[in-house]
């Protein structure tokens, strides 16, 4: 199969995993905001950002080696079992070690809310680290399937516990453990993970050699938690969670953009990683940055102009102070997936630390800019520090990136399509409803008329793949 198939087959499968998630969290978002005080929501955004804090500096990224490791190893049974029987023995222990500790720091809540916690993280601590063993081993459907599961299954507990058992915080905490943990369980079995599994393949040099390639990663990992997330803590310490609420709500609708990002980039990391090699990977680079840029502008066109339409449907309560802030977390969240798209080819030529450096400098700009502005200007602090500190991110890797390899793109075409989302983004801040319908019209006709190849490409694989399945079943 050629890299573009390969491309376009991963892109449509993991779609189909990073869809169902975001859609689910849309889904509930209503359930949540309506059922909810402000407080508790609040509360409830920090817990759920505070895993990804956890979750890298527990277990030093040893997650992220396992897909780039095994990628280079994945015909070769021994090895992965190798890999795999080192990254879980070293997860396992090292993460209930640090949760016990975590749970005393939460001193704050009540015990059985503490617990859930520290059960919710260590579940998703250990379903992450197995969907990564099946990216690794090019397993992209169980590892897309399992993402549906976890979806389903917030949507399910959050109904039951949330909206009829009517239990609040503690709901929603027991909703994202069982959801996680009945992923894990299925893809544990489903993929034959124990399998992989043999405490005779345990070796201080194959993990050693796995820290050194991933500890760097926790730096990236740690600052781009401070770009995500400081940003709720000091709304929080300076305006109440009340305000972090608010906040919260705001990046709900411009997350959606991080689906395309998501889903394009786990499907981009590994033909990057395969490529790396190639005598042409610099030209395949281009196309590929020049189509993951067409891609989030188009997709930013649909969804800003959506957002008049998406914010009365989907936010209930009294959230309207959110809505002049989407336009800037729009833009903050497009330079993220570039900037996201960038560190693959990091990855690809395993230049950890290089990752870790960009996201540090940027979350020091993010952190700055937050702390030195709230007392001004509010909110409004959180939202622009964000979309500078990633803008500062994209144009230094941009930069940085051409000292691995040469990246082409068109000066003329980025700033031409960045001025349209421009004045895509103050029409929806405008919000007035002739604009809003002019401010659709733009947004599609800006989608279609960059990713018209793009979609064929994709449509046409997802079509062959339907038409051989459906012809083994009748077989």
């Amino acid at each position: 199969m050629s890299r573009e198939g390969k491309l376009a087959k991963n892109t449509f499968i993991i779609a189909i995993g990073t869809f169902l998630p975001k859609f689910a969290s849309i889904i509930t978002l209503p359930i949540l905001t309506d059922c909810l005080t402000k407080k508790e929501m609040g509360t409830y955004d920090l817990i759920t950002v505070l895993v990804s804090l956890v979750l890298p500096s527990a277990t030093l990224q040893i997650h992220t080696a396992a897909f780039r490791f095994l990628i280079e190893v994945r015909h070769d049974p021994k090895e992965i079992k190798k890999i795999v029987t080192n990254i879980l023995c070293f997860i396992i222990p090292i993460s209930l070690l640090a949760l016990f500790i975590m749970y005393f720091f939460l001193f704050g809540m009540e015990p059985i809310v503490r617990i859930y916690i520290c059960l919710y993280f260590f579940a998703d601590i250990a379903v992450n680290a197995i969907r990564q063993v099946c990216r690794g081993i090019d397993n992209n459907l169980d590892y897309s399937i399992s993402a549906i599961i976890s979806a389903l299954g917030k949507v399910i507990f959050a109904v039951i516990c949330v909206y009829w058992l009517k239990i609040g915080l503690l709901g929603t905490v027991i909703s994202l453990f069982a959801a996680s943990f009945v992923s894990f369980v299925f893809l544990f079995f489903k993929a034959k993970i124990y399998k992989y599994i043999d405490l005779k393949c345990l070796s201080k040099s194959t993990l050693k050699q796995m820290l050194n390639y991933s500890w760097p990663m926790v730096p990236n990992s740690m600052s781009a938690w401070i770009m995500r997330v400081s940003d709720r803590f000091v709304v929080t310490i300076f305006m109440g969670v009340a305000a972090n609420a608010v906040y919260s709500v705001a990046n709900k609708i411009p997350s959606m953009l991080n689906l395309v990002q998501n889903t394009f980039t786990l499907a981009w990391q590994e033909n990057a990683s395969v490529v790396s090699k190639d005598k042409d990977a610099g030209e395949y680079y281009s196309a590929m940055f020049k189509t993951m840029f067409d891609l989030m502008a188009g997709f930013f066109g649909v969804l800003i102009a959506s957002t008049p339409v998406l914010f009365i449907l989907l936010i209930k309560g009294d959230y309207s102070e959110a809505y002049n802030q989407i336009p800037i977390l729009f833009f903050a969240t497009f330079f993220f997936g570039m900037a996201t798209f960038l560190g693959g080819i990091y990855v690809a030529y395993m230049k950890s630390k290089s990752v870790g450096v960009t996201t540090t400098i940027a979350a020091i700009i993010n952190l700055v800019i937050d702390v030195a502005t709230i007392h001004w200007i509010g909110l409004y602090a959180a939202s622009i520090s964000t979309l500078v500190s990633y803008v500062f991110l994209f144009i230094y890797r941009i930069i940085d990136v051409q000292k691995i390899i040469k990246i082409k793109y068109d000066v003329k075409h980025v700033i031409l399509v960045v001025f349209i989302m421009v004045v895509e983004s103050v029409l929806c801040f405008i919000n007035n409803l002739p604009l809003n319908i002019l401010n659709l019209i733009i947004g599609i006709i800006l989608f279609f008329a960059l990713n018209m190849g793009f979609v064929r490409t994709v449509t046409g694989k997802a079509k062959k793949m339907i038409k051989s399945r459906l012809g083994k079943s009748k077989e």
